[in-house]
This record gives C-alpha cells, structure tokens and sequence, in this order.
C-alpha cells in the first residue's frame, strides 16, 4: 500500500470532492481503481471518475464496499485528488443535498393523488432520484418513476429559467452527444429540463431493475468514448439498457447447473432494442407523452 494513502473520510464524506482522476484503493485488498482505466469486471469504460460509478459497484479483486476504498493519489501529477470545500459552490452543494429528497417528495405525492390506477403507470415501481451530481455548473441527475425515467437537468444561480414554458425544446451537448430536453416548471421544484429515456415503464418488472438501469445513465451520458455524430436523444438509454443486459445475462450464466446451456439473451423485460432501434424508433418514441408535460410529471 502507498505510504501516501489517505483513510476513511479523506475525501470528507463527499465523492463529489474527489477529482475526476483520483486513484483509489481498496482498504481490505489494496486493489487500485483507476479512471483511466475503468473497471472491465464491472464494464466500467475508461475515462469514469470514482464519483461517477453505479452505486452497486463493489471491488472487483474482494467485493469489498465502494465506501472502503481510500484515496491514493490524483491520478495526474501536481493534482490534488481532493478538492477543498472552498472550490466548490456553497449554493449548488445545497441544491445538490436538497434536490434528490425535493424530486422524490414531490413525485411521490403525484403518484398518489393524480396517477393511481392510471393504465400507463407501473404498479411494481416506486419513485427514486439516482445518481445526482454537479456537471458543468449544473445539478442533475435520474429521476424514476412508474411511469417515466428521465435526466433531470436543475439551473443554477446565475440561470434565469423562469420563463420556460413546459415542453420548450432544447438541444444540450453532454460529453457522449447531443440530446433533447424539454422544459418543466412545478411550484414544488421550480423550473428544470428533463430528457425522456423511458416512458412508459412496463419494461421493468421490478424497482432494482429500474435503478440498476438508472445508475448506468450518468456514467454512459459523461463518457466521451460514446460520442456518435448527430442528435441522439435515445442513445443513452440503449446503451445503459444494453450494459445492465450483459451483466444480468452473465450472472444467470454463472449461476446456472453445469447441465443448462448458458443463456446468450437477455430476459424480455430489459429489452428495448426492438423499441429504441426498430421501425418505432423515432423522435417522438423519445419523449415523454404529452401527458406527462401537462401534468408537470416530466
């Protein structure tokens, strides 16, 4: 182990203060995650900062807890691997405490006063903010729902959003493409932008595959290694849904009698390719319905 390891907490119980080249180092086997390289057992790319990993990724040398690792280095020489709460705005690290809960309360209560017993909601979801970060000066995040599983993109203090009329369009450059998003005003959340990647649901049968996907979605959206010319609205979910296919089709193989051929597809819920790259995939396939925007549940 590098005598220049920090211990627990050394990046202050915040990954969002680990740079986005911080090595770190697993406490219990030593093992080392790397951004550069990413993490081929858990089909991490390379380029994915450790503030940036699914919440169920584990070592992948002892399955040892993400929280046990510790920062080793900066990963760059002459970079810090963590970044002083002075670097950081004071107002988006509120709003990036705040807006998880605020989303989930205010959809929550959506779900039970206007969308039960509604035929396009998912009755085996709940409602779940995943994967919330600071981007480019930006709070954003996943939001699940029962009937729609969107990023959220919140406006900081310098934005002046108040004049958004919901369902605005607007074409927003990520590191891995172009992708439309659409405005939403409730008074619970104040203005935001969401672009649609499910709606409906009935794909998923249960919640742990909903957040599953959803923890692959940040990663996938900030990974220049995904860039492909043109708009691509639609993109991102394909690829979240096609990594989490593998990794469920891996593990049924794993687990599965010597005497059982391995399975080489994943189970139907997962499955949209034949939606997302089929005859149906067009533009309007990937927003949300027009519904939903009136409503405000986009």
């Amino acid at each position: 182990m590098s005598q220049h390891s920090f211990f627990d907490g050394s990046y202050l119980g915040d990954r969002a203060r680990l740079a986005p080249t911080a090595r770190l180092e697993c406490k219990v086997c030593w093992h080392v995650y790397d951004p550069a390289e990413g993490c081929e057992a858990w089909q991490i790319p390379p380029g994915t900062p450790f503030n940036a990993l699914p919440d169920h990724w584990r070592c992948p040398v002892c399955d040892g807890a993400r929280d046990a690792f510790m920062v080793l280095d900066g990963g760059t020489p002459d970079l810090p691997a963590v970044m002083r709460p002075s670097l950081l705005d004071p107002a988006l690290e509120r709003q990036l405490a705040e807006a998880p809960g605020l989303f989930e309360a205010v959809f929550r209560e959506i779900h039970a006063a206007k969308m039960k017993g509604v035929p396009f909601v998912n009755g085996t979801l709940g409602v779940k903010a995943v994967g919330f970060r600071i981007h480019a000066g930006r709070v954003m995040g996943v939001l699940v729902t029962p009937w729609f599983m969107n990023i959220v993109l919140l406006p900081n203090a310098t934005d002046d959003w108040s004049q958004l009329r919901t369902g605005e369009k607007e074409l927003i450059d990520f590191p891995s493409g172009t992708y439309e998003f659409l405005a939403a005003n409730r008074p619970e959340t104040g203005p935001y932008k969401a672009c649609s990647l499910f709606s409906p649901m009935f794909d998923f049968s249960s919640m742990l595959q909903a957040v599953e996907t959803a923890e692959a979605v940040m990663p996938g959206l900030l990974d220049a290694g995904n860039r492909e010319d043109g708009t691509r609205s639609g993109e991102i979910r394909r690829r979240a849904e096609a990594e989490e296919a593998a990794r469920v089709a891996a593990e049924a193989a794993a687990a599965a009698p010597e005497s059982e051929a391995p399975r080489r597809e994943a189970p139907a819920e997962l499955s949209r390719r034949s939606l997302i790259l089929g005859p149906r995939a067009g533009a309007e396939d990937l927003r949300a319905p027009a519904e939903d925007l009136r409503d405000g549940a986009a």
